[in-house]
């Protein structure tokens, strides 16, 4: 029996009947929720069989898959439309990171708890006096005998009140350039001296916070790489990060498309959207959906044995967010004044996550850098154009 052939029958008896549709992903941790049992059975079934990140090396509990064989699971798990088993920052950031930069005893320690979904990871880099110029951070770990005392403080850490560790950067070194002075450090954020205060959105949601480090001390072997190659690693990851944000990889499930909901709301006639500039609108957006991807997946197709991302993770950043965001709009376009709802038995809870959705999409041209920042690497290093 063929590796695909494998592939298709032990999915069909393990992924559970309710995993076969669109639904929250659960990423993880200490004080994971489920909404239903099948949900952590999907989990720890992938879990076991190394497909929670099927392209890590089996020694430290992934499925050492090569990249035919994972394109293979990608494909069969969307023939069933198969929601992923695990999400979060551990899978897509902090783990591709440690896999490049950690040392044996770093990735024993952390990669297989992150493939289990037993810890939630988020990320310290923002802080208050600096967001795009990232260089200038100011938070500061000071040596005292086999630890590193870090006080400082954080912001836009995307689900810090519910992570159990953190990856961060810290500066160990005023002395030199702002980057060079610049390290990469992870803690649990249970250590004395952590505290979190969420930030509500304008969608209401409060997935957003600032985090205070007073005195928190962490042991010398939980710096990543050597000191000072901070800025090294922390660019690294986020490319890992962007490439995940744009949307490369990954089993995509079947959802309900943009025009089923622009003929629902907007109107149909003849098996069309009623209105012209509506299915022009919606048909631009569905051919660019189309066109963006195939090039992910002719990237993927020409990419190096390396899995370490370049500079197209800046690329495919900046248009699979706004391409994100101008799908919204239209969402929000199409559903009328449906799409104008914040509560009541006017609206049904589709149309209410849909409206939140939309304004929570207008952070995605913020969030993993700007698009404005990824323009101007996508000037720099993929077109070479001068400064």
């Amino acid at each position: 029996m063929g590796f695909r052939e494998e592939t298709r029958e032990w999915l069909e008896a393990n992924c559970p009947e309710s995993m076969r549709s669109p639904g929250m992903v659960t990423s993880g941790g200490r004080r994971a929720t489920f909404a239903n049992p099948d949900t952590k059975l999907w989990l720890d079934r992938m879990a076991e069989k190394g497909w929670t990140a099927p392209d890590w090396p089996k020694e430290y509990g992934g499925g050492g898959l090569d990249k035919d064989e994972q394109q293979i699971l990608v494909e069969e798990m969307r023939r069933l439309n198969a929601r992923a088993p695990l999400g979060g920052h551990g899978l897509t950031m902090i783990g591709p990171a440690l896999l490049e930069f950690g040392t044996p005893e770093q990735c024993a320690e952390h990669l297989p708890r992150i493939l289990s979904g037993e810890i939630k990871w988020c990320q310290g880099y923002s802080e208050p006096g600096a967001g795009s110029d990232l260089a200038s951070l100011q938070c500061k770990a000071e040596e005292d005998g086999d630890d590193y005392v870090i006080n400082g403080s954080k912001i836009w850490t995307s689900g810090a009140d519910m992570a159990d560790w953190i990856f961060c950067l810290v500066r160990t070194d005023f002395e030199a350039s702002k980057h060079e002075g610049i390290s990469f450090i992870v803690f649990d954020m249970t250590t004395e001296g952590v505290s979190i205060a969420p930030i509500e959105l304008i969608s209401g949601s409060s997935e957003f916070c600032q985090t205070f480090f007073d005195d928190v001390r962490v042991p010398k072997r939980h710096l990543i790489s050597r000191p000072g190659n901070g800025w090294t690693v922390g660019k690294r990851l986020l490319q890992y990060e962007r490439t995940s944000i744009g949307g490369v990889g990954g089993a995509k499930q079947k959802v309900r498309t943009l025009d089923e909901y622009a003929k629902e709301y907007a109107g149909e006639a003849d098996g069309k959207i009623s209105d012209p500039g509506m299915r022009e609108d919606v048909l631009g957006c569905l051919m660019d959906d189309r066109s963006y991807s195939l090039t992910m997946r002719r990237s993927a197709e020409e990419a190096s044995t390396s899995k370490a991302p370049t500079f197209l993770s800046s690329l495919f950043k900046y248009y699979g967010t706004e391409q994100n965001i101008r799908r919204q709009h239209l969402m929000i376009s199409a559903l009328g004044t449906q799409g104008l709802g914040w509560s009541g038995d006017g609206f049904s809870s589709g149309e209410l996550g849909m409206t939140r959705g939309w304004l929570r999409s207008k952070a995605n041209s913020i969030e993993g850098g700007s698009s404005e920042v990824m323009l101007n690497i996508i000037a720099k290093r993929i077109l070479a154009l001068p400064d």
